[in-house]
């Protein structure tokens, strides 16, 4: 019980997708992260607002978590919660929220398959993603600064990266209140 208490008031000893980094260069604020090939449980939404979007599909993935899958089993939270972000066509066309849980280690071969039909379990490929994290409550506004700050960083580098979908992530419980923990992800352009 004081475990459940501490995870979701400080956002401690919540397991993460493991990664590797790569090697930092002098000036560089950004990491370069190979994320492995991992399950995560995700739900998709379309929508005009970010934080909309990632508190409606946060909602669902708790439940699911909370033993609202077909094995009945209840599943330990993680983090980041991330959120895959489809822009859409133009300013005024809803883009697309692809909001996911990571599948804690002792599930990752066997994940507990959803009883929501709105949810379900991603496989995701290895994968190369430059990172920019930040500190704070973070909102719409302040991920979209940050994206950007991100892609003039890799601008800067003359680095190949994915324009779109990119992701946002998040560590904290809304409990917590100092050191939080916030990013952005720009996927790493595949060579041809």
């Amino acid at each position: 019980m004081l475990k459940a208490v501490g995870q979701a008031l400080f956002s401690t000893g919540l397991q993460n997708p493991k990664y590797t980094e790569g090697e930092k260069k002098e000036g560089q604020d950004y990491e370069i992260r190979t994320y492995l090939a991992t399950n995560w449980v995700s739900t998709t939404l379309s929508g005009m607002e970010w934080d909309a979007a990632l508190s409606a599909g946060f909602r669902k993935l708790f439940k699911y978590i909370q033993g609202n899958n077909q094995n009945k089993v209840k599943v330990e939270m993680t983090a980041p919660v991330s959120c895959r972000v489809d822009p859409g066509a133009g300013p005024a066309c809803e883009s697309r929220f692809t909001v996911s849980f990571y599948i804690p280690e002792e599930h990752q071969d066997a994940p507990p398959q959803p009883s929501d039909p709105d949810l379900f379990v991603e496989h995701r490929k290895e994968f190369i993603a430059y990172v920019r994290t930040y500190g704070g409550f973070s909102n719409e506004k302040i991920k979209r600064e940050e994206l950007l700050k991100l892609i003039e960083s890799l601008k800067r580098d003359a680095v190949q990266y994915v324009d779109h979908p990119f992701y946002v992530a998040g560590y904290d419980s809304p409990f917590k209140l100092t050191h939080r923990r916030n990013e952005v992800w720009i996927l790493k352009k595949e060579q041809e």
